[in-house]
């Protein structure tokens, strides 16, 4: 009984902090300055990939991300963002199947993790706009633009500490990093999809 009484008051308190962890504002200029890093509990990054040509578009997760950055909103536009993804960290719901598609990504000759360190930032006043920086995947660094949606920021759980989440898209070639394995069934063109938030250290 006690226990169903404190199960019943935590899952009340967790309601009542949700309500009271709304974003207050998507201007970036309004972000309290300071050091953020990868809420790793509410990030998600997905990618789908034509399979023969377009039967359907196989989505996967990755599993290792990290990242984080400083800002000052009196110069929000230079913020550098670091993002790393572990190429080995790829889940398709199959256990067996992970290791192979991991493969097919290039993540068989991966050295170092994947990542995207942000060069510029435009748009972003009313929430939307794009980060352009570096892609190193497979040892090979590309230019990639994100489209980026900034949810907001805000107080944390019951009102604790400081919190902001994005969303965003892009579409890389898997040739442009030398990630070729079975082109023949897989197709070139790889959707990314994210969903992150970050807190203030």
């Amino acid at each position: 009984m006690m226990r169903t009484l404190a199960a019943a008051l935590a899952l009340s308190l967790a309601l009542g902090g949700t309500a009271m962890a709304n974003p207050t504002t998507r201007d970036p200029s309004k972000v309290p300055a300071g050091t953020y890093v990868l809420d790793k509990r509410h990030a998600s990054l997905i990618a789908k990939i034509p399979h023969m040509g377009g039967f359907s578009r196989y989505t996967l997760r990755f599993t290792g991300l990290d990242g984080g950055f400083t800002i000052d909103p009196a110069n929000w536009r230079a913020t550098q963002i670091t993002f790393t993804v572990n190429p080995r960290s790829v889940d398709t719901g199959d256990p067996g199947f992970n290791k192979e598609i991991a493969g097919f990504l290039g993540a068989d000759k991966q050295i170092q993790p994947i990542t995207f360190v942000s060069k510029s930032i435009t748009g972003g006043e009313t929430g939307e706009g794009q980060i352009t920086g570096d892609l190193t995947f497979n040892n090979v660094t590309k230019p990639v633009t994100l489209n980026v949606t900034f949810n907001g920021v805000g107080p944390g759980l019951l009102g604790a500490g400081t919190r902001m989440g994005f969303s965003g898209t892009t579409r890389i070639k898997r040739s442009d990093f030398g990630a070729t394995a079975v082109s023949n069934w897989a197709g070139d063109d790889v959707d990314l999809i994210f969903e992150i938030e970050f807190t203030r250290k």
